[in-house]
């Protein structure tokens, strides 16, 4: 069975997939519509909250992925600490399991699956979390693809929670 140890997110390396936001320094304000497409015309932005317990374990089996092929899709932390980013390129409509990335971001990372991305669902580290999701959907089947992999391990570094973080928050 194929095993992954995680790296850190980078922008450069995540780039064939998407973008990756970062906090903006001091007080200021950071737009990021272009990483924004929706190629249905009747499809309605679609906002929503999501809270995950973090994964059991050191090690996560990802046995499928999924896809918005009409939508991107941004994860933006809201309380949280480190996060998984599993991603593939296309291969004629399914993923390509064998060129499987995974990242961990951090709580001053969100970012944006380019439409068409091939991704793990959102799978949180550390603690609890909560993330906003923006998409577009259109209520059809196009809406969302899911497609099973040759079982892929992830393992997780062991790396100390944030001291600053505070679970109670969650």
């Amino acid at each position: 069975m194929k095993r992954i140890v995680p790296v850190d997110l980078d922008a450069e390396q995540f780039a064939p997939y998407g973008v990756v936001h970062t906090s903006p320094e001091g007080s200021s304000r950071s737009y990021f519509d272009a990483a924004l497409t929706a190629a249905r015309p009747n499809a309605w932005p679609s906002f929503s909250l999501v809270r995950n317990v973090p994964i059991a374990g050191a090690e996560l089996t990802v046995t499928a992925l999924e896809c918005h092929a009409h939508s991107s899709q941004t994860f933006v932390p809201m309380v949280t600490s480190r996060w998984l980013v599993v991603v593939a390129p296309d291969d004629r409509g399914r993923p390509d399991g064998d060129r499987i990335q995974a990242f961990i971001a951090t709580q001053h990372q969100a970012i944006t699956y380019a439409a068409g991305t091939w991704h793990l669902g959102l799978h949180v580290l550390d603690h609890a979390a909560t993330h906003a999701i923006f998409m577009w959907r259109d209520g059809t089947q196009g809406d969302e693809t899911f497609c099973d992999i040759v079982p892929v391990v992830l393992t997780i570094p062991d790396i100390p929670a944030l001291p600053h973080y505070d679970p109670s928050r969650a």
